[in-house]
């Protein structure tokens, strides 16, 4: 039994205190997660703990390459990790690796 998520549930959610992201970062996940389930016919549970751990929002990539010594420019990152940029900003989601 699995339960449609709309956007605007998403993103309460996602930007509750302690979740990390932003309005315009959790709707940016929610579109690359939903443009995922499409791509690979596959039905994600939401589960916004998981989500979390599994993503990050960073204000710019200085703020990424502060925890990631390895990563020496936007290319680099995005040949080791799934980068999601957040339109009209700096911001972006990196998936753990």
């Amino acid at each position: 039994m699995k339960e449609t998520i709309t956007q605007n549930t998403f993103t309460d959610e996602m930007t509750k205190k302690g979740f990390g992201f932003s309005y315009e970062g959790s709707n940016a996940l929610f579109n690359y997660l939903e443009e995922f389930e499409q791509d690979s016919d596959t039905e994600l549970d939401f589960d916004p703990i998981a989500f979390r751990c599994e993503y990050t929002e960073y204000d710019n990539l200085k703020e990424v390459q502060k925890e990631y010594k390895d990563i020496k420019s936007l290319k680099d990152l995005e040949n080791k990790t799934t980068v999601i940029k957040v339109e009209d900003s700096k911001k972006l989601i990196i998936q753990a690796y």
